[in-house]
């Protein structure tokens, strides 16, 4: 049983997707000669975009919630101390 979980494992092991060229000169397997093939990009519908923007919009929401709190809860301490 274990033998061949350890088959399906090596299996869904991607090892053709490159994450970073390694081609660097210095190392002992550069190659000079080699190309970089340039990353493909995917254009996005205007659908996908605003959907995009509205994700990121919502993700930085909180953050922004807790500064004007505290922006609001100092001027509020600030506007007592000097009163």
């Amino acid at each position: 049983m274990a033998k061949k979980e350890k088959r399906k494992k090596k299996a869904d092991l991607d090892m053709e997707t490159t994450v970073a060229d390694m081609n660097v000169e210095g190392f002992s397997w550069y190659d000079p000669h080699k190309k970089a093939g340039k990353p493909q990009v995917e254009k996005l519908s205007k659908q996908e975009q605003r959907a995009l923007m509205r994700g990121a919009f919502r993700a930085m929401l909180p953050m922004l919630g807790c500064i004007i709190a505290g922006a609001l809860l100092m001027f509020l301490l600030a506007f007592l101390w000097l009163n």
